[in-house]
């Protein structure tokens, strides 16, 4: 068929359809357009895909309710698909053949993981905030200080960015991409310069959030990197 018609079919929803492509052959075509090196057909279907990956994962106004720690869980599952598309796209990645036979079920097992993942996350975070307020403790404040796990002297050793990268990948996804903009250098937020990329205006936070999940993170990165400052 022609791609055209290709696309028709897989932006079809209900599975009941006749013409109904089935998301293990959705994934197919987009691999193989690396081999057609379409990026406008890729394009397409990464969409269709993640729309298809998202409708299998509980949302806001279904019947499931979705607490604060499921949706978290449901961000990281779709961080961890973009990561395997993208990685595939320029190396075959075996890691992505399963979804290819089993596609539901490998989104259950990535959600599954990442359940686990936010489960030990909020047990690690938990003793960094008062119970009362729900603010960093005071001890944590203090332990933070002027901590900066980018400093020169070192991030300069491959070995502490190697830990770097690792204690990172621990973190909730709001607080990985908050970390990884400061890394290069992009301002929490600008009152000189209206126009000036930010931390704030890129994630669509208020600063205090931006500077509170910075605070988090740094903690956290803190006690993996260099144990218990407390």
């Amino acid at each position: 068929m022609s791609r055209d018609e290709l696309l028709r079919r897989c932006r079809i929803t209900d599975e009941s359809d006749l013409d109904y492509v089935r998301s293990e052959c959705v994934l197919h075509y987009l691999r193989a357009s690396h081999r057609d090196n379409s990026q406008a057909r890729f394009s397409a279907l990464y969409g269709i895909l993640l729309e298809r990956a998202t409708r299998r994962l509980p949302r806001s106004g279904s019947e499931q309710h979705v607490s604060s720690s499921r949706a978290e869980a449901n961000d990281l599952v779709l961080h961890r698909l973009n990561v395997l598309i993208c990685s595939d796209r320029n190396v075959y990645s075996e890691q992505l053949d399963f979804f290819e036979i089993r596609f539901d079920k490998g989104i259950a097992r990535l959600r599954t993981d990442a359940l686990r993942k936010v489960g030990r996350q909020q047990k690690r975070e938990a003793s960094l905030h008062d119970e009362e307020t729900g603010e960093l403790s005071n001890d944590v404040v203090k332990a933070i200080g002027n901590y900066n796990p980018f400093e020169t002297g070192k991030i300069e050793d491959r070995d502490y960015r190697s830990r770097l990268d690792s204690a990172i990948d621990t973190l909730p996804p709001l607080q990985q991409r908050i970390v990884q903009m400061l890394r290069k250098e992009v301002p929490i937020d600008s009152t000189s310069d209206q126009y000036a990329v930010t931390i704030s205006k890129t994630l669509g936070k208020v600063e205090k959030t931006i500077r509170l999940n910075r605070d988090k993170a740094y903690a956290v990165l803190r006690r993996i990197l260099e144990g218990d400052q407390r």
